[in-house]
């Protein structure tokens, strides 16, 4: 086991709202307890819900990090029992529930999965959040089948080209909307059958024109007056999954169309799931996908690599859509006190 030090280097939010910001700070390690790694961080993947929880709007659950992260990629330095050391300096990426942005999280073991071969450590920071929603929402929610149609809105973000990949390597086709013409052409090389630029054409024409049968599954970060379109594509039996609301919370829905097609409408966040249910998830996406893992059929889309002392830049390019795939910070290349701000811990 590796000599550890008695404090990291950490992101703080400072001032949690519209005019967060953020900060380098120390803290000490995080106390391990039964069932838990602590990992050296060598980077961690930028999400959404990073940027929600700095304004206040996405905290963490009770008794977890308040550091934002929720997902990284380093080495195992320290195991909480014996029956773990089989961990110890083992190359990994992680499903944490919150602390990413630091020089070490602890997490549970069962939320870790090693790196693929032939990964390097950025891309396997860029997986886990993404790749396990993503799952999750296809298969245990949507329980997609071969030659189902799915339809992906946000179809050039984290989640939506790791969905991409997922349906298309179990045998769905897959229709995604984005909002440039780039994206529109990203999404297709990863072999998307549709790809719709909702700023140029109607998506749910299009998808009405080319699929007349209707659409088996949406999966929808946007909601708001998005459900209105999703209502006519449904197909018979059709599910509609909302796992975000970037659209607003609010919209006037005719509930005919879902009840003519006996449609369901389900919510779904993955952060407040049960750490049992996580590890589920966990073990059921390396069954199904580590052979298309390895094998470079399945991978993540990095659109870039930042150090961590850019981690403004980072949510910026969130923020502003301009993202392709995942934006990944590299935490043990850089140090953080040039450029951020020192806050207090």
């Amino acid at each position: 086991m590796q000599d550890l030090p008695q404090q990291m280097q950490v992101i703080e939010v400072v001032n949690p709202g519209p005019d967060s910001r953020l900060c380098s700070a120390f803290r000490p390690l995080p106390t391990l307890h039964s069932g838990q790694l602590l990992i050296k961080v060598t980077a961690a993947g930028v999400n959404r819900a990073d940027l929600m929880q700095r304004r206040g709007l996405y905290p963490p659950q009770p008794g977890e990090s308040d550091i934002l992260g929720l997902e990284v990629s380093g080495e195992v330095v320290a195991v909480a029992d014996a029956s773990l050391n089989h961990w110890l300096e083992k190359s990994v990426m992680a499903l944490v529930p919150g602390g990413g942005y630091a020089q070490y999280v602890r997490v549970a073991a069962t939320h870790v999965m090693p790196v693929p071969k032939g990964w390097c450590m950025l891309q396997s920071a860029a997986t886990p959040e993404v790749f396990l929603t993503a799952y999750q929402l296809l298969f245990l929610l949507g329980q997609l089948e071969v030659g189902q149609r799915v339809l992906l809105h946000a179809g050039a973000s984290g989640v939506g080209t790791a969905a991409i990949q997922l349906g298309k390597a179990r045998g769905a086709e897959v229709a995604v909307t984005v909002g440039s013409n780039e994206k529109a052409h990203a999404c297709l090389a990863l072999g998307a059958d549709l790809a719709i630029n909702y700023r140029q054409q109607d998506f749910a024409e299009i998808i009405s024109q080319q699929w007349p049968r209707g659409v088996d599954l949406i999966l929808d970060p946007v909601a708001g007056d998005y459900l209105v379109h999703n209502a006519k594509l449904l197909a018979m039996d059709a599910k509609v999954v909302i796992y975000a609301l970037m659209g607003g919370r609010k919209t006037e829905l005719d509930m005919a169309p879902w009840f003519k097609k006996r449609a369901q409408l389900l919510f779904s966040t993955l952060r407040n799931r049960s750490d049992d249910y996580k590890a589920s998830l966990v073990q059921r996406l390396q069954s199904d996908f580590a052979a298309d893992f390895e094998a470079g059929r399945v991978q993540p889309v990095l659109d870039r690599v930042l150090p961590w002392s850019q981690v403004e830049q980072a949510h910026q390019l969130l923020a502003t859509n301009q993202s392709i795939g995942k934006v990944v910070l590299d935490v043990a290349g850089t140090a953080l006190d040039a450029t951020l701000t020192s806050g207090t811990s």
